[in-house]
């Protein structure tokens, strides 16, 4: 019986820090992606639908829609540079990033909301935000 307990407490322990390994990973390709202005990139992670926020006017799109959306965005306001300056994360397996987006219209604060289903991470919601 105390093997098993044991067992169990291991497998546990290697599955949170599998899966807290893969999150910085998923973020930092995420970041990468948004840093060089690429939307097609950026939509790799996204889920079926994404809520997106720009300029305080907030829409749903489908995936398809979303990457054009982001796209003429980064076309608007060609990217500068790009630097996530908070992470966190919630109990229900969500993450998020807070950065900085420097554009040449401006700069804004920039949100990601990821959540896991399954073995992935996905992009439920991205915010931009003039400072």
């Amino acid at each position: 019986m105390r093997k098993s307990v044991k067992a169990v407490i291991l497998f546990m322990l290697v599955s949170v820090v599998a899966t807290a390994a893969y999150f910085p990973a998923v973020l930092d390709d995420i970041s990468l992606a948004i840093r060089s202005g690429n939307a097609r990139e950026v939509a790799k992670y996204f889920d079926t639908s994404v809520e997106i926020t720009i300029h305080n006017e907030s829409k749903v799109y489908s995936k398809q829609q979303a990457e054009m959306v982001l796209k003429d965005f980064f076309t608007k306001n060609p990217v500068t540079s790009f630097n996530i300056i908070h992470k966190g994360s919630s109990n229900e397996g969500s993450q998020y990033g807070i950065g900085t987006l420097v554009t040449s219209a401006g700069s804004f604060r920039t949100y990601v909301y990821i959540k896991q289903k399954g073995d992935a991470f996905f992009v439920q919601e991205m915010r931009f935000e003039k400072d």
